[in-house]
């Protein structure tokens, strides 16, 4: 089966009745476990950015505490699933001063952990190749929000 293109999608969704449209959004939600995170977001969350940022940092911070430290094959794969989840939750967000805001609160756990960066260059790229990603991402941003960051990523780098 083809899958239709947005634009048809959204033409259809307009000549729906509400019922119809919460009984399409509640079968949707059933079937894949990042279509029920979105919707969450979406009726929940997104009406306080702020609230859901905090709520992920603290995630991360927890998810950091349960880092197994005995090797560096696992803090690796660790701090890969924790990027993961970060990326997810910015794609729900949409907006670059979130993800920024979560990428800046991964960099900082990863400098205050003690990892020795350069023991693994695979860690050590990952770290770097965040830091690139924020410059790019602050490109975009308004001069001031521009500024507040800037200052924090000067600390990291």
């Amino acid at each position: 089966m083809k899958a239709a293109t947005l634009k048809d999608i959204q033409a259809e969704l307009e000549n729906r009745s509400s019922e119809e449209l919460v009984s399409l959004i509640s079968r949707l939600a059933r079937f894949k476990k990042d279509n029920k995170e979105l919707l969450t977001y979406l009726l929940f969350e997104a009406f306080d950015e702020e609230a859901f940022i905090r709520n992920v940092n603290s995630e991360v911070s927890e998810q950091f505490a349960s880092i197994n430290t005995s090797h560096l094959y696992f803090v690796k794969k660790s701090l890969r699933k924790i990027l993961r989840g970060i990326s997810k939750n910015a794609r729900y967000a949409g907006t670059p001063a979130a993800e920024l805001s979560m990428l800046l609160h991964f960099c900082r756990l990863i400098r205050d952990s003690g990892i020795n960066l350069e023991a693994n260059p695979v860690i050590f790229n990952l770290y770097h190749n965040q830091l690139k990603k924020m410059e790019k991402l602050m490109s975009g941003l308004h001069e001031d929000l521009q500024y507040d960051f800037r200052k924090e990523l000067d600390q990291l780098g």
